[in-house]
């Protein structure tokens, strides 16, 4: 009988096969990217990953782990790996202007250097590739002199005449060269940096290169400035002064003894714990941190414990049986719950606007709200209560209603008022079934972009360039300092992202311990 592991069933056995056939089909596209990048580590995890899969499914000595398995995959992939990955970048200064490579960086550097000379030759340029060698490493330059015709081939090392017989030449352009391919416009494209950087030194005493115009013309130019790597120094040649890597501002750049810049392109480098000692020690990022973490603990409790007392009062009254209606009641408290948050707090948004808003108009007030701190947070924290209410009105009438009423008939029959039952006996039991609901709604507003987005996308801001708004809590901050428009941000970014997880947890940590105590004391 055919068999893959305990399966024995046609259909069963037709489904694990294809299921396998998918992991391995997934795994063989993904590994020619994993290469291409030179992600060793990611193809090292992927192929650990197909064999662990393939031991697992296959055979009849890993039955607990086909359950295992899954659950922790997932958690690693979406857990894990996000988190240590947001903490690789925080110790980085990955931003704007910090993109490139140190390699790439110098390059543009020299090149941007490049006078144009033009008493000497131009060229109409093909980019080809060793037959036999690695498609992105290997770039030479098939190149035809625009005035004599004559062919050559040009490398990062030297340029050299190529013979006519090992060349194909249409309208100009090398077309078909010996031992080599030829690319074409888009994996020229696709090639970006590393052919438009590229040089091939003609004298290289005196810096003179040909030089890449596009995708398909080329120059000979003088550099004025030249890179040692020896020494890791970039020199001027016409004045003589010499540059060298130092830190400025969190990130690298080349400067003289003086602190001159010869250019202020830097590169992606390893800045240790430099983004999280800024926090810190930065005066000007430090008092922002502050006062935005408060004002984001703030708002998390005020939405939390707000929330909860409105739709615990709200509960209570609905849970009253001699209510005339009371389920058409509940029924229309849901309603704000179902509509899309979103399309909720833009129609806030609209509410308090200062020329037409609906609060203006019927209080008679001509307040600019989300032109100052205080009152955009008033608006803020008034259109997050209309938006939890309702969840919070669920959860205390099923709570209420999941009370054990032999409790509570005791409770009255032993001469208990309403507020004392209340107070001593159906709020310890409430507080039971709702604490854990409670801590991940603390959580969940502790991180709730969406309110600050949608109702003032984190404004008021000064004029004085400050890193957060007036209504800005820690995870607009940080999404306003990784995509902003100012520049983006993203190893310091991710080292407050690290920051506000470490903070999230210890919090839910404590809200939780507290709950276990609640139950062990009932």
């Amino acid at each position: 009988m055919l068999t893959l592991g305990r399966t024995t069933s046609i259909p069963a056995l037709l489904t694990k096969i294809i299921f396998l056939g998918l992991v391995l089909g997934l795994a063989v596209a993904i590994v020619p990217a994993l290469i291409s990048m030179r992600s060793w580590t990611m193809l090292a995890i992927l192929v650990i990953t197909v064999i662990a899969v393939f031991t697992i499914y296959t055979t009849r000595h890993c039955v607990p782990a086909k359950y295992l398995f899954p659950g922790t995959f997932f958690l690693v992939l979406f857990l894990l790996v996000p988190v240590i990955y947001t903490i690789q970048i925080s110790t980085t200064n990955f931003g704007d202007g910090t993109r490139a490579s140190k390699s790439e960086t110098v390059s543009s550097i020299v090149s941007a250097s490049v006078v144009r000379d033009d008493s000497l030759p131009t060229y109409t340029m093909s980019i080809g590739v060793s037959r036999h060698g690695d498609t992105t490493d290997d770039y030479v330059l098939l190149l035809v002199n625009s005035t004599t015709g004559r062919t050559y081939l040009g490398t990062t090392d030297r340029l050299s005449l190529m013979p006519t017989a090992q060349v194909t030449v249409k309208k100009g352009r090398i077309v078909a060269a010996k031992g080599y391919r030829i690319l074409t416009a888009e994996q020229v494209n696709n090639a970006g940096d590393a052919i438009t950087g590229m040089s091939v030194p003609v004298n290289a005493g005196k810096g003179v290169a040909i030089h890449t115009s596009g995708i398909s013309s080329a120059y000979t130019g003088t550099e004025n400035l030249v890179y040692d790597s020896s020494a890791d120094t970039i020199t001027d040649r016409s004045t003589g002064d010499v540059y060298s890597p130092r830190m400025v501002n969190g990130r690298y750049l080349f400067v003289d003894p003086q602190g001159r810049a010869v250019s202020q392109r830097s590169w992606l480098s390893s800045v240790g714990l430099a983004n999280y000692t800024s926090l810190f020690t930065d005066s000007s990022i430090r008092g922002q941190l502050l006062t935005t973490s408060l004002w984001t603990l703030f708002f998390a409790v005020f939405s939390v414990a707000g929330t909860f007392l409105a739709g615990l009062l709200i509960a209570l009254l609905f849970d009253e049986p001699r209510m005339i209606g009371r389920k058409v009641y509940r029924s229309l408290m849901v309603v704000p719950y179902a509509v899309p948050t979103f399309i909720g707090f833009l129609i806030w948004s609209t509410f308090f606007n200062k020329d037409f808003g609906l609060v203006n108009q019927l209080t008679g007030l001509h307040l600019d709200w989300f032109g100052n701190a205080s009152l955009a947070k008033i608006a803020v924290r008034t259109a997050n209560l209309w938006a939890g209410i309702p969840y919070m009105f669920l959860i205390s009438t099923g709570a209420l209603q999941s009370l054990p009423a032999d409790v509570v008939e005791a409770a009255r029959v032993d001469g208990a008022r309403p507020i004392r039952l209340f107070f001593q006996i159906k709020m310890p039991l409430l507080l039971v079934s709702v604490a854990p609901l409670l801590v991940s709604s603390f959580a969940f507003n502790f991180n709730n972009y969406n309110a600050i987005a949608l109702m003032t996308q984190g404004g008021p801001f000064s004029s004085d360039g400050s890193l957060f708004g007036g209504t800005d809590i820690l995870i607009s901050g940080i999404y306003r300092l990784a995509f902003g428009g100012s520049g983006a941000r993203f190893g310091l970014a991710a080292a407050v992202s690290v920051l506000l997880f470490f903070i999230t947890a210890l919090m839910a940590i404590i809200q939780f311990r507290y709950t276990r105590k609640l139950e062990e004391i009932l």
